[in-house]
Parts: structure tokens; sequence; C-alpha cells
């Protein structure tokens, strides 16, 4: 009996030391839990308050102007690296997820002027509206569908650089491999084709340049315009998988867009032709590709002007030409994005700039003959 109530009063004592173990557990695990939510909530109140603040403006009565640079080819961690180190924005990282957050691009370089009190959307708007301080010290207007050399030719009418300095800038392989490197979605392994004329031919943009310094570096011209080129193709990059097209190519069939079209052109159809003649094997036998492969400009291309040996002539070399023959704007980059649905496999275009197409050869030629004068 003695040894049953020894028993009895040593199992209630390990009983009762267990349940003071379990209460001191849970005590210290409820102890750590609050702990942490309360850390957690001060991390996130603190983060909440924290990006609240960064988002607003660094001084909002301070409206004295601060000029900034914006290097070209500026990613948008420099661009928010610069804004942070000039007091304009309160938080780099705060303002890179903003414009992530945001989905927004299209920054351009130059020399802007800022204050405190702007906020961070001013700050972008002025950004891509590419709003810059002053007058600008250089402007090169650069339009559709120039060569290489004819873009040069305004460069360097505009600038201290001569034509020479300028292409050899512009056929460059170092300076072409480095801008391949930053804008590897446009210049691709396609321009070192071996049988092209110029590797940048086509990629500068057209449009209007504005430079703020009296001799900003050769090598900032032609990246602007290449920049341009690159942000230009983004809204087209599905459309070029769609057709099965590189941007090369796409590049390429642009250019003949449009050098071939008028002002009164429909160069939906124009670029139609040109897909129907591809998808049937048939040569594009476009004049314009006559005329590059001749490296001159002449009013007329006669029969003999077709013999010319060269790559780019579309008339003895079925299918695209080795790359673009001069730059395209958006109307001819928009006619190679959305073709028109036709039957068409020639055109001609008349002295009035009107242009006629037809569907068969005897078509073409019965127009040939009431509005172009025979070839020599």
């Amino acid at each position: 009996m003695a040894d049953s109530d020894s028993n009895k009063e040593f199992l209630d004592k390990k009983l009762q030391e267990k349940l003071h173990i379990a209460k001191i557990v849970r005590k210290t695990v409820l102890t750590v839990l609050i702990a942490f939510v309360v850390l957690f909530a001060g991390v996130i109140g603190g983060g909440y308050l924290y990006v609240r603040s960064a988002l607003k403006p660094v001084d909002p009565d301070n409206k004295e102007p601060v000029k900034v640079q914006i290097p070209i080819g500026s990613s948008v961690s420099q661009i928010a690296s610069i804004l942070e180190k000039n007091d304009i924005i309160k938080s780099a990282i705060v303002f890179k997820y903003y414009v992530k957050f945001k989905n927004e691009s299209g920054f351009q370089a130059g020399n802007y002027q800022f204050n405190q009190s702007m906020t961070i959307q001013e700050i972008v708007e002025r950004l891509k509206k590419g709003e810059l301080m002053g007058e600008a010290a250089i402007k090169l207007t650069i339009p559709e569908g120039l060569q290489l050399s004819e873009i040069a030719d305004i460069i360097a009418k505009h600038t201290p650089y001569s034509k020479k300095e300028i292409m050899n800038q512009l056929t460059n392989q170092q300076f072409i491999k480095q801008m391949q490197k930053k804008y590897p979605n446009t210049i691709t392994d396609d321009i070192f084709n071996g049988r092209i004329k110029y590797a940048l031919e086509g990629y500068l943009y057209p449009a209007t340049y504005s430079f703020y310094e009296e001799s900003p570096p050769l090598s900032e011209i032609i990246e602007t315009m290449i920049k341009k080129t690159d942000e230009m193709l983004v809204p087209y990059r599905n459309k070029m998988k769609e057709l099965s097209l590189s941007t090369h190519q796409f590049l390429t069939l642009a250019s003949l867009v449009e050098e071939e079209a008028t002002e009164k052109a429909d160069r939906e159809k124009i670029a139609s032709v040109f897909y129907n003649r591809l998808e049937k094997n048939m040569p594009l036998q476009t004049d314009p590709t006559v005329l590059y492969s001749l490296g001159k400009h002449k009013e007329r291309v006669y029969y003999k002007d077709l013999e010319v040996n060269s790559p780019y002539n579309t008339y003895k070399n079925k299918g695209l030409p080795p790359g673009p023959i001069a730059n395209a704007g958006k109307q001819s980059l928009d006619a190679v994005a959305n073709p028109a649905d036709t039957n068409y496999f020639y055109f001609l275009a008349t002295k009035e700039g009107e242009v006629i197409f037809t569907k068969t050869l005897d078509e073409h030629n019965k127009e040939k003959a009431k509005h172009i004068t025979e070839k020599d």
C-alpha cells in the first residue's frame, strides 16, 4: 500500500513538472510571437512611411532650378542615382520601383532642369517628353528615306565634324560592337553580313535631334539616333515574330517601302506587293535597289542599269537585299507591320505621284504604256 502511494505521488509530481514546463513553453512562444508581430508591424509600418515619404517632393517650397545631365544610354537605375545625387528625389530605389510599377519607359538623354518641389510623376513626364533646358546648341533634322552618307552630310553641316570623320565613326567596328552590346534587340549579328555595304545603314532613325553642347561627342550623336530606332521598334517586336521577320529584315523591307512611296502612295499596298512577291519567290524588282547598287541618284532607271552586278540589285537577285537601303519612317514601319491584304504583284508611280497597282504583268504593261515613257 505504501509503495502504491509512493508511486502515485511520484507520478503526480512528474505531471506537475510537465504541466509547468508546457506553461513556460507556451508563454515563451507567445512572447516570441508577440515580439515578432510587433517587429513585423514596425517594419511594415516603417517601410510604408518610408515609401510614402520618398514619393513626396524633396522640398515642396523650393523651386530653385537644378541642372541635371542624363547621359545617352542611361538605364533607369542610373537615372535614379543621378536624380538622388542631385537631391531631386529622396530615394533612387523607390524611384526605380515606381517607374517599374507604373510601366514607364522612353526616358530621353540630355541636359534637364528640375527642382525639389517636383513630384516623381512630374519628373517622369519631363524625362519622357524630353523637356530640356534652354535652347539647343545643335539641332539635326534627319528626314525619312536618307542613306547613311546623306545623314553624314547633315551631321557635318551642323557640327564641327567632317564627313570623313563621321563615316569613319559609322563604319568603326569597335563602335558598332559597342552599340550591339547596348542595343542587342536592334543591332544584331545580321548587320555583319559580308555583302552589306554599311552595317548601320537604315539604323539611324529619321527625327529631329537636339544637343545642348557646342561640340557633343560624335559617338553620342550617332548613338542618339540608334537609340531612337531601338525605342521605335519596341511596338513592332510581336508583329515581327508573327511575320517571321528578324529586326534586320523588318528594317530592310521598310526601307524599300520608304523609297518606293510617294506622298500620295498607299504604303500598305506597296508592302503587300513585296510580301506577295516574296511568297511566290519572285524577284522584288524595285528600282531604288538598283540606284543603291549604282551608288547614285537618277531621275530614271534604264534597262542597262538593271544589269548592275550587286547583291542589292533586286532585278538580278531574289528575296530581300542584304540590308536596308535607307532609313524608314513610322509610316513605312507601320505598312510593313500591317500590310494590306491584296492580290497585287505590280505597281508603278505616275508623274503626278499616284501609284497604280495591278495583278498581272499584262495589266502592269498596259498601265506603264499609258503613264510612263518606255525606258531606253
